[in-house]
């Protein structure tokens, strides 16, 4: 298992804030969403585009390529074009900093 890689300070992330890091390898997204952090692979199941920049709301983010519409918490596909969820990681905030390892 991976170590957990760190985003940032949290109190330089601002309600909607996005932003992505790098772990083993794979881009992963980081979204502040209503007080919470939520961290998903960085590319959408329907045709590999990168979800950084989506509108978020109700929980969910969506493609700018072709709409489709993730779950934060879950990383399941909500809409057509995708019907394969994105793998989510966790996130962890300890003394102000947010960290994102794998599941």
């Amino acid at each position: 298992m991976s170590e957990r890689v760190e985003v940032g300070r949290t109190d330089a992330m601002p309600e909607g804030w996005q932003g992505t890091v790098d772990v083993d390898g794979v881009g992963v997204l980081v979204v502040k969403f209503e007080g919470q952090f939520y961290a998903l692979r960085n590319n959408c199941t329907h045709k590999d585009f990168p979800l950084l920049g989506g509108d978020v709301s109700m929980g969910r983010i969506t493609c700018e390529k072709h709409g489709a519409k993730f779950e934060l918490a879950t990383g399941r596909a909500k809409t057509l074009p995708a019907v394969k969820a994105v793998r989510i990681y966790a996130t962890e905030t300890e003394d102000g900093v947010l960290y994102v390892r794998p599941l």
